[in-house]
């Protein structure tokens, strides 16, 4: 038997070919195909050899033939012949198990091209259809029965080498059809949220960025990761269990927008001895002061213009045992930003301070010590935050007199349990509050009536999400109800937007020029969004 022609031929051309000679699709889609003729070949040949094995027992198995035995001319022809094949197999050199080997190695070498040359894709697609619904602060009431939704998530992911990967993910999210009233519409493509909220039909970009990660930093017993871009920064810890996601990098508790940035994690688990110790230390720039690439100066530093907003801070986990945990987080963003003039939103930002931010948060993976399947597969957390702010002498902020701080509190606690319809199935409920001067930098929450942990009140939530199709097809119903005690909880930093008076349908807001209007019918104060959704992953 001669040597497989795609093995001497096919492998060595498809290995050796250059960009030059064919484009890079058409050299992936040669390899699959010589991959999938090898593989075929392969089974064939175990084919053979398990027949050529099984013939041999056989033959062993069968009564001599005394005519045979008995025949001495028959044996030396025997014995010629198998010195003949003998000599073949010699002059060939190659087994039937070393052809085997030679194809399974050939098969790895195309895995690898064709598995590492390329991107990775998958996608996750979610139609949604809203019933929301809100009571104003002077009494009136608005609302949309039926606000449907696509988005769109294109994953991709490339693996160069064992430390070294890259991620990126676009992003489609928009209402059917075209949406009255959202032409010019002011904030809706901010970039903080410019994925996360229904607007047009442009795909952008999400997040892209390079992750490396090694075993050892300095030749210490410390694995460590570092990882740079726009980062995926939405959907983080604990938010992200009814979004039915992986965890994100921060706290959704005080964190969930849009950045680019930078991170980096030491793990000092080796080292302590504590199970799941670890220390991040993140950084991002939230706005660029810097003027059009067509000017006299291309993007210089605008004095008028807002500075750079700035976020730096570390997420700190002094104990995760798999079911036991805690992790705590703080970070401080500067230059925070409120509009100049809410009356004519067209005049744009101005600067009014900076804000410190703390969260601390208990997690169980598993109520109790095998006590039943029921509570094994069951998480409860429990989270607590606080904001300070920091304004500039002439600046108040979240409502404050000019120049003076003002601290906020919030609690969260949440329970998700098995569904009792499958396996994988879950249902939680959530409850979380907000005082006065609150404040999360939380906007690009998934939830279409506004954060709900930036609430200055009450907020109550229950969902249910269920597969429907393995994990590729599954569907959701969510009730999210906020019962706000403050206005200005989905605002900026300042006093303009940002401003917590209590609701009320006499309640007076600054119109930005120096005075006040009755800005009751502007705010919310009470609001239901009632959400079923169908999501396809793949």
């Amino acid at each position: 038997m001669n040597k497989p022609l795609l093995l001497s031929l096919a492998t060595a051309a498809i290995l050796t070919s250059n960009l030059d000679a064919q484009s890079l699709y058409e050299r992936i889609q040669s390899m699959e195909l010589h991959m999938k003729q090898m593989n075929e070949e392969i089974i064939m040949l175990k084919a053979q050899e398990a027949k050529d094995a099984q013939a041999t027992i056989n033959s062993d198995d069968e009564e001599e033939d005394p005519v045979a035995v008995n025949s001495d001319e028959e044996e030396d022809n025997d014995a010629d012949v198998s010195d003949e094949e003998e000599e073949e197999d010699d002059d060939d050199g190659e087994t039937v198990e070393d052809r085997l080997t030679d194809l399974e190695e050939s098969v790895t070498d195309l895995n690898k091209h064709t598995n590492g040359s390329h991107l990775k894709f998958n996608v996750d697609y979610r139609f949604a259809v809203n019933n929301l619904q809100y009571k104003m602060a002077n009494g009136k009431t608005e609302g949309n029965d039926a606000f449907m939704t696509n988005r769109l998530w294109i994953n991709m992911n490339w693996k160069a080498t064992d430390n070294l990967s890259f991620t990126g993910q676009l992003a489609y999210n928009k209402a059917f059809g075209a949406r009255s009233g959202a032409n010019g519409a002011p904030f809706e493509t901010f970039d903080w949220i410019t994925s996360e909220n229904p607007y047009d039909g442009i795909v952008r970009v999400r997040s892209a960025y390079f992750f490396y990660k090694n075993d050892t930093f300095i030749g210490t017993d410390i694995p460590w990761t570092f990882s740079i871009g726009r980062r995926p920064s939405t959907n983080g810890h604990l938010i992200n269990l009814r979004d039915d996601d992986h965890a994100a990098s921060p706290m959704g508790h005080t964190i969930n927008v849009e950045f680019d940035g930078l991170s980096s994690k030491f793990a000092f688990e080796n080292l302590t001895g504590v199970d799941g110790m670890y220390v991040k230390f993140c950084a991002g720039r939230g706005g660029t002061n810097a003027g059009p690439r067509f000017s006299p100066a291309p993007y210089a530093q605008i004095k008028s213009a807002v500075p750079d907003i700035d976020l730096g801070g570390l997420i700190f986990v002094p104990y995760n045992d798999g079911q036991y945990g805690v992790a705590t987080q703080y970070y401080y963003a500067n230059n925070l930003i409120d509009v100049k003039n809410p009356q004519n939103l067209a005049d744009g930002f101005k600067t009014v301070g900076g804000l410190h931010s703390f969260t601390a948060n208990f997690t169980m993976n598993g109520i109790g010590d095998e006590w039943s399947d029921y509570l094994d597969d069951t998480f409860f957390f429990v989270s607590g935050a606080m904001s300070i702010t920091n304004p500039k002498k002439n600046e108040g902020m979240l409502g404050s007199a000019p120049g003076k701080s003002v601290t906020g509190y919030s609690a969260w606690i949440g329970l998700q349990m098995p569904s009792l319809v499958s396996e994988d199935g879950k249902w939680g409920i959530e409850y979380n509050k907000g005082s006065r001067y609150w404040r999360s930098i939380t906007y690009a929450e998934d939830t279409d009536i506004g954060s709900k942990l930036a609430t200055r009140g009450d907020a109550y939530e229950i969902y249910f999400t269920e597969p429907l199709i393995e994990d590729i097809l599954s569907l959701q119903v969510r009730y999210t109800y906020l019962d706000y005690k403050y206005a200005g909880s989905n605002g900026f930093f300042g006093n303009t937007s940002g401003g917590s008076a209590p609701i009320s349908d006499t309640m007076l807001v600054p119109n930005g020029t120096g005075g006040f209007v009755n800005g009751a019918s502007n705010y919310v104060d009470k609001a239901q969004d009632i959400r079923f959704y169908l999501r396809y992953r793949y």
